[in-house]
């Protein structure tokens, strides 16, 4: 064969190649930051001991094994890519996220880390937000080697972003037993600011990285969790002031997103009440299906609220029965009916508009 033929023979090759990677950059790319409620198993990467890696964690899951993910089966980011019709990003620390795969998009969360770096400093080797942020850079490299500049920047300014911290910043830091260094540093109300303000800081950061379609999740109903029943609660009721840093925090989170929003003239980051959601179904479970909102499906103490699931733990028979997975994890029935009210809830959960409504609108546009 002539060498020029072969030459043409391997650029028409490459320039299908190329192709393909580009036909496949066309499909939404979903990214996910932030702790344990959504991290798919990057911890399981790492020498830490915030892992889900053991039974019964995943027991609903489609292979029915441990997988990383805090709880009995999906959770939030899998449910929304269902949603969105795309393949369940993969953890980046996993080997397997390479070449096509890159373009569906990455999952960046650890299990047990906040807004704070000094959050979590128990659980020792986990990926901190800015060290998520890092590999988000690092991401971007490695697409752009597939892909080239304009076709990932044209990729992650069309993604949808998901991210979820916080809550861990109470209870894995300002609340921590023995008291931390930050409950001696801030009463609560000049905690929760300084947490928005940080946050606040990242959430800029992640524009600048290209981000434009982020859901910002707040916090859960912090007290009224099995563990915090457990060890907090008073008579099965909800941790008073748990509950009541949540109920400072979130609001907060809210103004401070709006504010963000006017900034850059235009709806990046849209709000998800998230402590709400869980109250309808915390407050009613009947409602919703549920036989307990108090008691953990798997666990052991009070409410099975005292340390993670383990395979020596109390396990129930029906986790659709269950609001709660593990002492502090919703159940995978319990994330369905939060990721159902981030794509259809009310201006009452979704600020400035369900999520269902924002992407009807870029695909107008």
């Amino acid at each position: 064969m002539p060498m020029a033929t072969s030459i043409i023979i391997v650029l028409g090759l490459a320039l299908i190649i190329e192709s393909c990677f580009i036909v496949q950059a066309e499909a939404r790319a979903f990214f996910v930051f932030g702790d344990s409620l959504v991290d798919t198993g990057n911890n399981n990467y790492l020498a830490t001991t915030a892992r889900a890696d053991a039974y019964p964690y995943g027991i609903d899951f489609p292979t029915h094994r441990a997988t990383g993910r805090f709880s009995n089966g999906l959770n939030i980011p899998d449910i929304i890519s269902e949603r969105i019709g795309s393949e369940p990003v993969l953890p980046y620390l996993s080997p397997d996220l390479t070449g096509q795969k890159l373009l569906n998009g990455a999952n960046f969360a650890s299990a047990g880390i906040g807004i704070l770096n000094d959050t979590g400093i128990q659980f020792l080797n986990i990926i901190r937000m800015y060290r998520q942020f890092q590999y988000f850079q690092e991401y971007q490299r490695r697409v752009r080697a597939l892909i080239g500049a304009s076709q990932t920047k044209r990729l992650v300014k069309g993604s949808l972003v998901l991210i979820t911290v916080g809550g861990n910043d109470f209870v894995n830091n300002y609340y921590l037993v023995p008291s931390s260094n930050r409950s001696r540093q801030f009463a609560l109300p000049d905690y929760v600011r300084f947490l928005i303000s940080e946050f606040k800081k990242l959430l800029t950061e992640l524009y600048k990285l290209g981000a434009r379609r982020v859901v910002v999740t707040g916090t859960g109903p912090l007290g009224c969790v099995p563990a915090e029943l457990a060890m907090r609660g008073a008579n099965g009721g909800c941790s008073t002031e748990l509950q009541r840093a949540a109920s400072l925090f979130n609001p907060q989170l809210v103004q401070m997103l709006r504010g963000l929003n006017k900034k850059f003239r235009k709806n990046v980051f849209i709000g998800a009440n998230t402590q709400q959601m869980h109250m309808d179904f915390v407050n009613n479970p009947q409602a919703y299906g549920f036989t307990t909102s108090k008691v953990a499906c798997c666990g052991q103490g009070p409410y099975n609220g005292l340390g993670l699931c383990t395979p020596a733990s109390n396990l129930c028979p029906n986790r659709d029965l269950y609001a709660f997975w593990d002492a502090f994890h919703p159940s995978e029935k319990a994330n369905r009916l939060i990721v159902e009210g981030i794509f259809s809830g009310s201006t009452n959960y979704m600020v400035p508009m369900n999520l269902s409504t924002i992407m009807t609108l870029d695909a107008a546009t």
